[in-house]
């Protein structure tokens, strides 16, 4: 349950979202972890329920956790 910092100084975290079942629910999903200052890149898949997410700097969980409840879905965690 680790965050992966690449050789550009970003940082790649994988999280666990439940209940997501569609391309609409990746958007809610994707929209709000993006407005979380820092985030450069999300990319949500909800055949897996993983939320991947590129940032300048390791993220506050509770921040994350809030976007996706503002989204509408559950976080599971860190994978």
């Amino acid at each position: 349950m680790t965050a992966q910092t690449d050789t550009q100084g970003s940082v790649t975290t994988v999280y666990k979202v439940s209940g997501m079942s569609c391309g609409h629910c990746e958007g809610a999903v994707s929209g709000e972890i993006s407005e979380i200052a820092g985030v450069t890149s999300v990319q949500a898949v909800a055949s897996t329920g993983e939320v991947t997410v590129v940032s300048g700097a390791p993220l506050n969980d509770d921040a994350v956790r809030a976007a996706v409840d503002e989204a509408g879905f559950e976080l599971v965690g860190r994978t």
